[in-house]
């Protein structure tokens, strides 16, 4: 049977206390609730439906990227108003599963021992379940001769009730003809004057239909988040998750506590990460690589036998066998080549670097073009602003540019030409020229003696 999912990310989050709606909080680098579709995109061809409310618009502009259906819940009701909403999506003869947005630990292998639970009890509605030591604020789950009964939310419960320690994980799985058929027999009639949908176990068990409760083993799987130490908790553990399966994979974390790398992230095998590392969005590092200590790593190519030490690359690309850092800043649009040196305290933006050229240090390359077996010396500064408009500088191959030079772009330095140090180069330097821009030195004699006198 097809598998539609019905992703409830309506509510309001008052307990994050942010500005931001609660669903669209990070962990691992995607939101909460694209963790939720990610994980129903996988398990199903259908697309899932997600059920949005409080700050709808912006909730649906961040997930629209994603290929979903949106129902909006004007007044949020409870959960089973929220399935109400979704009717219009569901087809007869076909399986729904409810998921929270706020729930972004599931496992895909889980739901898919769920979904085979369910098909092999030939239910007609299963119930995800956890064990518990302290069940409060969760909804007691009721089971008599081996069935579900019902679940009784927290403030509905009578003291013999609050005792169970099996709760209900908001997960459902249920036939969605009777779905259809029994989702309007859910009544408010409870403290909250809500509509929930835990309601639906009693109606269905009324009926004769065949319910049951399947319990997981690592409730961790289902843990909600309301507040910012729920979702620290949460990025913690799928922090681990993230770094032991990298680990599986042939690539070497020295301390996985410390290493921070988000879900996107692909690494080649041999690789090693050093503590106190970011690595993040769409980085793609390859093998053979040494990243860290240090290194932030944001949406990048990082090629194999590179090396990138206590350094900060964002959305660039590095070639293979070349070493960036200590202390080093590539930014956005950079395109670095193979076997380069990119050192200490070196600022690169919006550039290209050519094979085999050396970068070592104190030097800022800002919209420039520098060519192959470039030598760029300390303290070379690319002038690109000229207080209106950005400007490139080109430096082509197997040129040599001294230490503390000033390229005014627009200028070119073209191949096998030398820039003397010091020199504040304004025009063109010609092929295997050398260029030199300061002014002659002259030493005036007793100048410091007759200072001193003054």
């Amino acid at each position: 049977m097809k598998v539609k999912s019905i992703i409830l990310a309506a509510g309001q989050g008052t307990r994050m206390k942010s500005d931001i709606p609660k669903v669209l909080h990070k962990i691992t680098g995607i939101s909460l609730t694209e963790h939720v579709i990610r994980l129903s995109k996988k398990i199903s061809d259908e697309r899932p439906v997600v059920v949005i409310g409080h700050q709808a618009e912006i909730v649906k502009n961040s997930l629209t990227h994603l290929d979903v259906d949106f129902v909006v819940q004007e007044k949020q009701l409870g959960t089973g108003h929220a399935v109400r909403m979704a009717v219009d999506h569901i087809e007869k003869d076909s399986l729904v599963l409810i998921l929270y947005g706020d729930t972004p630990l599931i496992k895909e292998k889980t739901i898919n021992e769920f979904i085979e639970f369910h098909q092999e009890k030939n239910s007609d509605l299963s119930v995800l379940t956890m064990n518990i030591s302290e069940p409060f604020g969760y909804g007691r789950v009721i089971i008599e001769n081996d069935k579900l009964f019902k679940i009784v939310e927290e403030k509905d419960a009578n003291e013999s009730e609050k005792m169970v320690k099996e709760v209900n994980s908001g997960i459902y799985l249920m036939n969605s003809t009777l779905l259809l058929e029994h989702i309007n027999d859910i009544r408010n009639k409870n403290k909250q004057n809500e509509f929930y949908l835990t309601d639906i176990v009693e109606i269905f068990n009324q009926q004769g239909y065949n319910v049951d409760a399947y319990c997981i083993q690592d409730y961790s799987e289902v843990l909600g988040i309301n507040n910012r130490v729920q979702l620290a908790e949460a990025e913690k553990i799928m922090k681990k998750r993230i770094n032991e399966n990298m680990m599986l994979e042939g690539v070497t974390i020295i301390d996985p506590d410390n290493t921070y790398i988000e879900l996107d992230v692909i690494i080649g095998k041999d690789t090693i990460v050093h503590p106190g590392s970011f690595l993040r969005g769409n980085t793609v590092i390859g093998e053979n690589c040494e990243i860290g200590p240090r290194a932030v790593i944001e949406s990048s190519i990082i090629e194999s036998g590179t090396s990138v030490k206590e350094s900060q690359i964002l959305r660039s690309h590095i070639g293979f066998n070349t070493n960036v850092g200590p202390y080093a800043y590539v930014r956005p649009n950079s395109n670095i080549g193979n076997e380069v040196k990119i050192g200490d305290f070196v600022e690169v933006k919006n550039s290209n670097i050519g094979n085999g050229t050396k970068i070592s240090h104190l030097t800022y390359v800002g919209d420039g073009d520098v060519g192959e077996n470039v030598n760029l010396g300390c303290g070379v500064v690319f002038v690109n602003y000229d207080g209106i408009n950005k400007n490139r500088t080109v430096i082509e191959d197997n040129s040599f540019v001294g230490c503390n030079v000033n390229l005014i772009a627009p200028v070119t330095v073209r191949e096998n030409a030398y820039v003397a140090a010091g020199t504040t180069v304004t025009i063109e330097v010609p092929e295997y020229s050398l260029a030199i821009g300061r002014e002659k030195q002259r030493n005036i004699e007793d100048w410091v003696k007759r200072k001193r006198m003054k």
